[in-house]
């Protein structure tokens, strides 16, 4: 049974920094494209950023929503089967509940990250930015 947990959230002050973590079980997680989508109250969830394998290019390929780019980093470790979100320079918008989500082979990211085509997620982690 494939299962997901996230870890890592928290409260911290706008600026400040938190590390998701997404910790497979079940699968190899390095066989999969993760990806992390969040929703804050009363909005749509959005995705937020993706990792995938392409064997085009022979490596990890990267996804960032603009709302986060420059300011987060997503990587994998391998050995610890988890895939692993850096969020820094945190800003009350980034507010929400992040949720990490599991397709199988290589997710083409030309129309962004659509939820429906993740089969397996997480609980999510709640973060929450405020001064």
């Amino acid at each position: 049974q494939l299962q997901l947990v996230e870890s890592g959230g928290g409260l911290v002050q706008p600026g400040g920094s938190l590390r998701l973590s997404c910790a497979a079980s079940g699968f190899t997680l390095e066989y999969y494209a993760i990806a992390w989508f969040r929703q804050a109250p009363g909005k749509e969830r959005e995705g937020v950023s993706s990792i995938s394998f392409s064997d085009d290019v022979g490596d990890d390929t990267t996804y960032y929503a603009d709302s986060v780019k420059g300011r987060f980093t997503i990587s994998r470790d391998n050995a610890k089967n988890t895939v692993l979100l850096q969020m820094n320079n945190l800003k009350p918008e980034d507010t929400g509940i992040y949720y990490c989500a599991a397709a199988g082979g290589f997710y083409n990211t030309r129309f962004g990250l659509r939820g429906s085509d993740f089969g397996s997620w997480g609980q999510g982690t709640q973060v929450t930015v405020s001064s």
